[in-house]
């Protein structure tokens, strides 16, 4: 995938349970240095393919939101959603949940990077972030090691 960024980590507890913290988009602000979470839209109260969510963001003084359609819901293997700013491709999200063979569960989170011209001109704007794939890198691995927290604490 172009644009693509990944990134992994074990944690000592089962799919099911990291599966329904993560894909309740309203808890992301919870773990997430960027998202402050948000609220599911046309009657959706949770992950199913096809509902909608309106995610608030931050970074520093900036504050922006987000349109997310969530496009796989398939518990407790994966969820994974596209986000859209102004009617255009933002990103797609992706986590996946797998048994580590330990009794704890091995959590890859990803993004592919889906912004076209226009886009890629206003972000660095509206959110003061330059280098977008090292920001979504760098708050992937913050995410993650805050669910661990919150998962095994």
């Amino acid at each position: 995938m172009a644009g693509a960024i990944e990134e992994s980590i074990d944690i000592d507890a089962p799919p099911e349970r990291l599966y329904d913290m993560v894909s309740d988009l309203s808890r992301m602000g919870e773990w997430s240095p960027e998202n402050l979470g948000g609220k599911w839209l046309g009657g959706a109260s949770g992950p199913a393919e096809g509902a909608r969510f309106k995610a608030r963001n931050r970074n520093g003084w900036r504050r922006w939101s987000t349109k997310v359609r969530i496009v796989t819901a398939n518990p407790p293997k994966e969820v994974a959603w596209e986000s859209s700013a102004f009617g255009l491709k933002v990103a797609l999200w992706r986590y996946r949940f797998e048994p580590n063979g330990k009794g704890g569960t091995t959590v890859t989170e990803s993004t592919e990077d889906q912004r076209g011209g226009f886009m890629n001109t206003v972000a660095p704007i509206a959110t003061g972030v330059k280098d977008r794939p090292d920001a979504n890198r760098h708050n992937m691995r913050a995410t993650l090691e805050q669910l661990k927290k919150a998962a095994e604490g």
